[in-house]
């Protein structure tokens, strides 16, 4: 049987018992010879060779082989419209468009979780038809975007697509196509009354509303590498949605390397709480650039304002409102300011806090420092809970008294003081020192960067 040496043994067993079955009495083989797409079964008899009828079959891509025919392969859809509230935990990820029809709450015991690199748009809308996203108190946001793969929050008429970084038919100065993002947590404030208060914009009725509370380490979450673009709804006369709020977010919640573009109201809004900010960028926002409120107590650090036409003050400040929690005393430090036409600081109605090692640049000869015409204010100055020290100022050629751009409007204060103070401690520039405002290196990553506007920093 030497003409067997090769095949496969099964093949050699079949065949050796086909010899012998098959074979007449006076021959040692099967008479029997079968025809093209046949084989010879062991009872000598002759069967079709079943094949698969996609072997010959090639399909482009998207399709595949079924019975012989190329057939189109069923995919999810790419685009995902989102509205109310999430009741469940949920995974957003980057190979689908997230479309904000309405509002979308998460809510209390409820985790949302973003992918790197996920893109959520917010369609237009404006009142109680404004687009948000609102993390109510109890609930929780883990958006880990990467610099690589930023997390991207922008108006559904910006033309990014899925797997890009930035559109091209939206610039800074696109604003209020959307609403923003709120989160809420547990940690203390001091609103007019009470511990606790309904974030402006939510109906009364609406309990996701609701922020404040005891808890100073409230985890509300990680957001980081997350940029927030052309938002800024109408909600009522006079009243737009920030970029981002925080209405008492506790310490333990993480914000790192979040951008502001183009919002139509304040960048970032402090609503108490003792949340503790790092690498944030505010570029052309209608109002404020970061608006502090109700005795924020955390630290704003290594962080950049970038004025538009129609911003007002890099930083508006306020204090306690009521008597509960009177005591939070914020820190903003090795920040930098690019003005245009716009203010430095408005310290206003009980503020207080620390701002230091700043670096302010690029503002007009109008633009000044105030202590507002409080006496509350006036009070906190002068007991050391306004601290304004180790700043420098790169001011307009057209400001030749360096003390001028401080003033003292209360009408029981002491303006000379107060001039004579803030020179003092702080220093008029032509360019900034080692150690003053932020490092822009590690803001590579914004839509700011992708368009020069931190160049000079």
């Amino acid at each position: 049987m030497k003409f067997l040496k090769g095949l496969p043994l099964v093949l050699i067993s079949v065949f050796a018992l086909t010899l012998n079955s098959c074979k007449d009495d006076n021959s040692d083989e099967c008479k029997v010879v079968c025809g093209t797409g046949e084989i010879l079964s062991a009872d000598c008899n002759c069967v079709a060779v079943v094949t698969d009828p996609c072997d010959d079959v090639t399909c482009p891509d998207g399709f595949v082989c079924a019975d012989g025919n190329c057939v189109e392969v069923a995919t999810e859809p790419t685009e995902v419209s989102k509205a109310g509230l999430l009741t469940a935990d949920e995974t957003w990820t980057a190979d689908k468009m997230y479309i904000l029809q309405s509002k979308v709450v998460v809510s209390e015991g409820v985790t949302l979780t973003i992918e790197p690199g996920t893109i959520i748009k917010g369609a237009k809308g404006q009142g109680s038809l404004a687009t948000a996203l609102i993390v109510a108190r109890g609930g929780k946001i883990m958006a880990e975007g990467t610099a690589e793969k930023p997390i991207v929050f922008t108006a559904l008429s910006d033309n990014i697509e899925i797997g890009q970084t930035f559109g091209s038919n939206l610039d800074e100065t696109v604003n209020s196509e959307w609403g923003g993002v709120i989160i809420l947590g547990k940690a203390p404030i001091s609103p007019s009354a009470g511990t606790e208060a309904q974030i402006e914009g939510i109906p009364a009725d609406d309990t996701f509303g609701a922020y404040g509370g005891s808890d100073a380490a409230d985890n509300s979450g990680v957001f980081k590498f997350v940029s927030i673009r052309h938002g800024g709804a109408l909600i009522g006369d006079g009243n737009e949605i920030n970029g981002l709020t925080l209405g008492g977010v506790g310490s333990g919640t993480t914000i790192e390397n979040v951008e502001i573009v183009g919002n139509l109201d304040d960048g970032i809004e402090f609503f108490g709480g003792a949340v503790n900010v790092k690498n944030a960028l505010v570029w052309g926002q209608g109002d404020d650039g970061y608006d502090i409120d109700q005795s924020f107590s955390g630290t704003i650090e290594n962080s950049i304002y970038i004025a538009g036409a129609d911003s007002d003050h890099a930083m508006e400040i306020d204090g306690p409102e009521g008597p509960e929690n009177t005591g939070g005393l914020f820190t903003i430090k090795n920040c930098s300011f690019k003005g245009l036409n716009g203010e430095f600081a408005d310290w206003r109605d009980k503020a207080q806090g620390t701002v230091m090692d700043c670096y302010f640049f690029n503002f007009d000869e109008a633009a000044d420092i105030e202590l507002d015409a409080d006496a509350t204010v006036e009070a906190n100055y002068v007991a050391g809970k306004i601290v304004i020290t180790g700043n420098e100022f790169n001011l307009a050629a057209a400001v030749t008294d360096f003390a001028s751009i401080f003033k003292d409007t209360f009408a029981g204060g002491d303006d000379a003081a107060f001039k004579a103070d803030m020179v003092a401690n702080n220093a008029s520039v032509t360019e900034k020192s080692a150690g003053k405002g932020a490092d822009a290196s590690v803001f590579g990553w914004t839509f700011a960067s992708s368009k020069g506007a931190i160049d000079g920093f």
